[in-house]
């Protein structure tokens, strides 16, 4: 109890949860994608256990989070990971109302397992930001994620009800989440070197990613509603 009376601790708490709010954003993009086409009783699951899935990932990958980026191809992995991830979120169409119980069932679990993933690689670098906030401290660090969690909650259900009115945003979701997977890729420990020399490749590599998923997307979407036609 001695550590909540020393101004550090707040200051650092503070810190956490202001990294949080800035970094937790594309996450809630994803939470917001994957939950869009799923009824409301379930998009509120989904938004709940991605958003807990969101902070206890970045709790967990704040030990290991500096050598496992040191590890080469594992960014590379990570970003075309991504890449699937926007592409399948962007093609989906809005859930049929005559799915059965179990295809409803399956549909949750569908959108639980991509937000999982997508947090898994989109909290790779972030988490490094928390750590170095934290200044070693567990305590601090897992109080001030666990503050998090109503934030990226709040963020990923303001964003499925402006999807659900503003179609436009769900393509500039899946475009984030390829701009994001274009930087993972090329921030490869095994490209430092190639990045370090050419840094205009972050940015090409960034929107490169952005075009794929959305073009891409958009392509199976319209080939989908061709087919259902």
């Amino acid at each position: 109890m001695e550590m909540l009376q020393t101004p550090e601790f707040w200051i650092g708490l503070v810190k956490i949860i202001w990294i949080n709010i800035i970094l937790s954003g594309d996450n809630a993009v994803v939470i917001a994608l994957a939950a869009r086409t799923l009824p409301p009783h379930q998009q509120r699951m989904a938004v709940l256990w991605g958003a807990g899935a969101a902070v206890v990932l970045r709790v967990v990958l704040t030990v290991v989070a500096v050598k496992l980026l040191a590890l080469p191809y594992l960014q590379i992995v990570g970003g075309l990971l991504l890449l699937w991830i926007g592409v399948q979120l962007l093609s989906e169409d809005d859930e049929d109302a005559n799915d059965t119980d179990e295809e409803k069932a399956s549909n949750l679990m569908s959108a639980i397992r991509t937000i999982l993933i997508a947090d898994l690689v989109m909290s790779l670098d972030n988490v490094i930001a928390v750590a170095a906030a934290a200044g070693g401290s567990t305590t601090l660090l897992v109080l001030g994620l666990a503050i998090s969690i109503p934030l990226v909650i709040f963020g990923a259900t303001l964003m499925v009800k402006l999807m659900e009115r503003y179609p436009i945003i769900v393509v500039a979701g899946a475009g984030l989440i390829g701009w994001v997977a274009g930087e993972t890729i090329v921030s490869d420990a095994i490209l430092k070197d190639v990045l370090e020399a050419n840094k205009w490749l972050h940015y090409a590599a960034a929107v490169a990613g952005a075009v794929f998923v959305v073009g891409l997307g958009k392509l199976l979407q319209s080939r989908g509603r061709a087919q259902a036609a």
